[in-house]
């Protein structure tokens, strides 16, 4: 079906579709209770290993600033630091740790980080889900038709979302809230997204009063830079979740994509390559997914054996989309 474009049900809730009653798998439910069971092991290894990470990578670009081994130690601290866009995602569903206070603490963090305030992507992500890829009821669709490439290409480098967050952010801690905003923002919430939009706001304005008392770029390339000169690995992995895949549908099989990937790949991005099966059920931890993909995998289509392969069938598709036939979507292979 091809959706109307025109309407906004973001900002007229009478227009805003009811949620969606979604495609559900045949897994019984006392599997899926072992998969939700809340543990902090694989949780605390995986963030002190990518603390350790990004601690040395970090003592090397500082020690390199200012020769050209800077190059590639700032390309692996930004790239490590860029993963936090993956890391807030998880902890905003609470499930990476056991304890509610770790959540929500690297929530807010990871949120920091990424150049994103917690609150509304929160609410934001909610909305999501409940409406994923429905046009004008989901806020968060990555590539509206027809496809602007130059803004896809652009967001390999933040160059399009970014300041558009950042303007959010400094709006919302100076002026409150935008209408868009209030649409999916719950009022009880208002004054929270507001006060962290002030604290944001406040640690940037030090981080940049800081390169210039000491005339140097480092406090912004260390906090505020990674996500604009090594975001490129979320990028490249964010486009496979639902990029030319059908809109508008009640089956997260048409419209998002699970992905085979290496190990350091799936590390940094916190599995969220299997996509389809965190779709099908958000509230399993993120290290739970790789089984839950082998208990469902024969009622889904085939997952994509690499992201060069899930590439090879999205960019034409995009293309189409952006030239001449915006309704042009891939159809994947589901099992009857």
């Amino acid at each position: 079906m091809t959706a109307d474009r025109s309407q906004n049900y973001l900002l007229d809730p009478a227009q805003r579709p009811a949620p969606v009653k979604w495609w559900t798998p045949n897994v019984p439910a006392e599997e899926l209770a072992k998969l939700r069971a809340p543990i902090d092991g694989p949780a605390l290894r995986n963030f002190a290993l990518w603390l350790a990470l990004l601690g040395a990578t970090g003592a090397a670009a500082w020690a390199s600033y200012g020769t050209w081994w800077m190059i590639p130690a700032f390309l692996a601290y930004g790239t490590l630091y860029s993963s936090s866009d993956a890391r807030s995602h998880e902890l905003n569903h609470g499930t990476v740790f056991k304890s509610k206070r770790l959540n929500t603490f690297w929530f807010h963090v990871t949120s920091f980080m990424t150049l994103r305030e917690g609150y509304l992507w929160r609410y934001s992500h909610t909305r999501h889900h409940t409406h994923t890829i429905v046009v004008g009821a989901d806020p968060e669709i990555q590539v509206s038709r027809p496809a602007d490439l130059l803004v896809i290409l652009a967001d390999f480098f933040y160059l399009y979302s970014g300041p558009h967050e950042m303007k959010r952010i400094a709006r919302n801690a100076l002026f409150g809230l935008d209408p868009e905003t209030r649409a999916f923002v719950p009022q009880r919430a208002w004054a929270r997204l507001v006060r962290s939009s002030r604290i944001h706001l406040a640690l940037w304005v030090v981080i940049l009063g800081l390169s210039v008392i000491t005339l140097s770029f480092l406090p912004v390339l260390l906090v505020l830079g990674p996500r604009f000169y090594a975001g490129w690995h979320h990028q490249l992995m964010g486009l496979t979740q639902h990029a030319g895949l059908a809109e508008d549908t009640s089956d997260h099989r048409e419209n998002t994509r699970t992905v085979l990937t290496n190990p350091v790949f799936a590390f940094l991005y916190m599995n969220m390559n299997y996509h389809l099966e965190h779709h099908v059920s958000p509230t399993l931890p993120y290290h739970a997914l790789p089984r839950f993909h082998e208990l469902i995998k024969a009622e889904c289509p085939p997952p994509y054996p690499s992201v060069l392969s899930a590439y090879r069938e999205m960019i034409p598709t995009l293309w189409r989309q952006a030239f001449g036939d915006p309704d042009a979507h891939i159809t994947r292979p589901i099992p009857t």
